[in-house]
């Protein structure tokens, strides 16, 4: 049964009076929409997963030293950074290959180079790792920026002895310069430029502590979502 003609001018007219004298409305305020989309993470740019090194015999310390063999994306290059870098050795922990720096006797930086690209590390830009870090060992994200300087993070990773996976943004962070030899840290960097970045990767600002539990990190697989800067 349809309401009569009367009872619809009612309705209508309750209706419009609802629209009219909203909170908003009586207030002198503009309805509030939605919330903007968060803005979408980039594609994944790379991802390395790091292999064994060529060699002979049982692994040990000696023969499973760091080599350019060791990185699998023919796109990438991995550098090393810090006195000591020549003994971060590649090991094998969870079914997955990883860099170890424990019987270093200074700082580490280990970072990721695109041949062909800078990388962009602004707005939703992530660097997902797996790694984990022992003792009381954190480690910092680190950066090479398009000029040449190389800067470190105040942002801190610590896994505790377990390996996981965990995912850096880029926003809100302090920057501090980094002697590219010693890994000694500098000044801050204000506003470093993070829109053509050379080499993105972590440090280890502390010595590590050898065998055993005791203080080091082991990086296994590194994947990096960011857009790409044609170099």
């Amino acid at each position: 049964m349809q309401p009569s003609r009367p009872v619809r001018r009612t309705i209508g007219a309750a209706i419009l009076l609802a629209v009219v004298y909203s909170p908003a409305a009586a207030a002198g305020q503009t309805p509030v929409a939605d919330k903007p989309a968060m803005t979408p993470r980039p594609p994944l740019l790379f991802s390395e997963p790091w292999k064994l090194p060529p060699h002979t015999g049982e692994p040990t310390d000696e023969n499973m030293r760091f080599t350019p063999a060791v990185v699998t994306n023919q796109r990438l290059e991995a550098r090393l950074y810090g006195a000591d870098a020549k003994v971060v050795r590649a090991a094998v922990h969870e079914d997955r290959v990883d860099l170890w720096n424990g019987m270093a006797t200074s700082p580490v930086a280990i970072t990721l180079r695109d041949r062909r690209n800078y990388v962009d590390l602004t707005g939703a830009a992530r660097l997902r790792l797996t790694v984990r870090t022992n003792a009381i060992h954190p480690l910092n994200p680190v950066v090479k920026l398009a000029d040449g300087t190389l800067i470190a993070s105040d942002r801190t990773i610590d896994t505790h002895g377990e390996f996981l996976t965990t995912e850096i943004a880029f926003t809100n962070m302090r920057w501090y310069g980094l002697d590219p030899a010693r890994l000694i840290v500098l000044p801050e960097v204000k506003n470093p430029d993070l829109s053509r970045v050379d080499e993105v990767g972590i440090v280890m600002l502390a010595p590590g502590g050898g065998h055993g539990i005791a203080g080091s990190m082991n990086l296994s697989t590194v994947e990096l979502f960011a857009h790409p800067r044609p170099r």
